[in-house]
């Protein structure tokens, strides 16, 4: 019952959402939609809530989806469950003919990070999941957005298709790409795309285009003091990858990123170990030069076991291409956001932030408090991480926003931003995203024009002889990549 009320302990405050509308700037249907969307903030925020509560790995998100799922069944939306072969991927739509506008909703947690919604670090449950990415909202946050504009759609009789994309998975599991590749993206004509973090901002980004792979070895098990001449060790032949692979480091581009974990590495030190495991993420901002460099990391594998006399197999676990920015459409987002601004902090939340900084071993530049209040300048930027993302953006014209869901300077991946997740600094940023998102959709249906910008910007940008080839290659969704 205490961590119930640990969850929730911020909720009973008056969840004025965000600053006042900036009403001069916003038209009528606008103004109704952010209207909409604040009467029916307390519900949205308590979903946020319970799946923040779930905190579900990828692919495992079964109570996650279906509550998404359902919710938007009773809003009229037709759901397409479990397609591309993903028990918790889905697809809602509601609405027909042109344009087709996309919003993707995610709704993964991450291991480990198990955090109550309190200033220092307690976790809920030791050792379990937690939301430190903000896909919780992240998910609700979007179906916010498309329940607005399908209210909007059916109010105005404005023709055209809004469409919900449960993508699961997105922490390393590539959800979206199994999603990309079956086709289900194909028909869109460009998708709404947000994600939590500690400003907010709308920016023309890119990202890493991201390679993983779990690298087997097999050796020979002996005793390794009575008969270590015998034992052929998987453990040497992890190591030796690891060796040539961080000598590697000198010869590869600036701009590349490689890292690894050994899983496993052998039962008991007098046992020369029988089978060892490295887990690899390689990363580049341009996919194909990601390319390769996987190959190269792949020599230094093979080479590996053939120097220690073991065998290597390796399983890719995801892949995504670098984000491909498109300004025509971010720019339109970036307008709507700067309409409406910042959010403003109560007193317990105010106490509540300062809390969460006094746990940072600094506050990064750019971080202090007060800048939830502010929309950063429209530019261009690299987010520095990865994201399935990248894939959907090379098919369609793809937009680019973060709210500040989090307290200022919070790291994403962290236990701080678990915590912040979980309380009325969450839901507000969460909400303002809501509003954006569905005001932008407003702008495309209202005038196509920006679509066709936007789709001739995508082709400029990608190039007119790309052809998408899925970095995973053939394989099936790897349902399992979280043991």
């Amino acid at each position: 019952m205490q961590n119930k009320k640990n969850i929730f302990h911020l909720c009973s405050f008056l969840l004025l959402l965000v600053c006042p509308l900036a009403d001069a700037e916003l038209s009528p249907g606008k103004q109704q939609i952010a209207k909409a969307i604040d009467t029916q903030g307390k519900h949205y925020s308590e979903l946020a809530h319970q799946i923040w509560s779930y905190a579900e790995v990828g692919y495992k998100e079964f109570k996650s989806t279906e509550l998404l799922q359902r919710e938007l069944s009773d809003a009229d939306f037709k759901v397409e469950a479990g397609v591309a072969g993903i028990p918790t991927s889905f697809v809602a739509s509601f609405g027909s003919g042109k344009p087709v506008i996309g919003i993707l909703g995610e709704f993964d947690a991450l291991p480990g990070l198990s955090q109550q919604a309190v200033g220092h670090r307690s976790p809920l449950n030791e050792g379990a999941a937690g939301h430190a990415c903000g896909h919780h909202m992240f998910g609700v946050g979007s179906l916010a957005a498309a329940i607005a504009i399908k209210n909007w759609l059916n109010s105005t009789k404005q023709s055209g298709t809004i469409r919900y994309y449960g993508t699961p998975a997105e922490e390393g599991g590539s959800g979206k790409v199994y999603m990309v590749r079956e086709g289900l993206f194909d028909d869109v004509d460009t998708v709404l795309n947000w994600h939590p973090g500690p400003t907010n901002t709308a920016m023309a980004m890119t990202s890493l285009a991201n390679k993983s792979a779990r690298f087997n070895f097999h050796g020979v098990a002996s005793h390794a003091a009575a008969a270590p001449e015998r034992g052929r060790s998987a453990l040497d032949g992890v190591e030796a990858m690891n060796y040539m692979v961080n000598m590697l480091r000198e010869h590869m581009d600036a701009s590349a990123r490689v890292h690894y974990v050994i899983t496993q590495g052998g039962e008991a030190p007098n046992i020369v170990p029988e089978y060892a495991q490295a887990y690899y993420y390689v990363r580049h901002p341009d996919y194909r030069e990601l390319s390769k460099l996987w190959n190269r990391i792949i020599k230094a594998a093979e080479a590996a076991a053939l120097g220690t006399e073991t065998s290597m197999d390796y399983e890719v676990m995801h892949g995504n291409y670098n984000k491909l920015p498109n300004e025509t459409v971010t720019r339109l987002v970036h307008a709507n956001l700067n309409a409406i601004g910042g959010i403003d902090y109560t007193v317990e939340e105010q106490a509540f932030a300062e809390a969460i900084q006094k746990t940072f071993a600094a506050v990064p530049e750019g971080g202090e408090l007060g800048t939830e209040k502010t929309v950063l300048d429209y530019g261009e930027t690299s987010m520095g991480g990865s994201t399935d993302v990248g894939d959907v953006s090379w098919l369609t014209p793809t937009t680019d926003l973060g709210t500040a869901t989090w307290v200022p300077g919070t790291a994403a991946h962290s236990w701080q931003a678990v915590a912040a997740g979980g309380t009325t600094i969450g839901t507000k940023g969460m909400l303002l995203a809501a509003k954006v998102l569905a005001m932008t959709a407003v702008d495309l249906y209202s005038d196509p024009e920006h679509i066709i910008d936007a789709k001739k910007e995508l082709e400029r940008r990608r190039g007119k002889d790309f052809r998408y080839k899925p970095l995973l290659g053939t394989r099936k969704p790897a349902l399992d990549y979280r043991y």
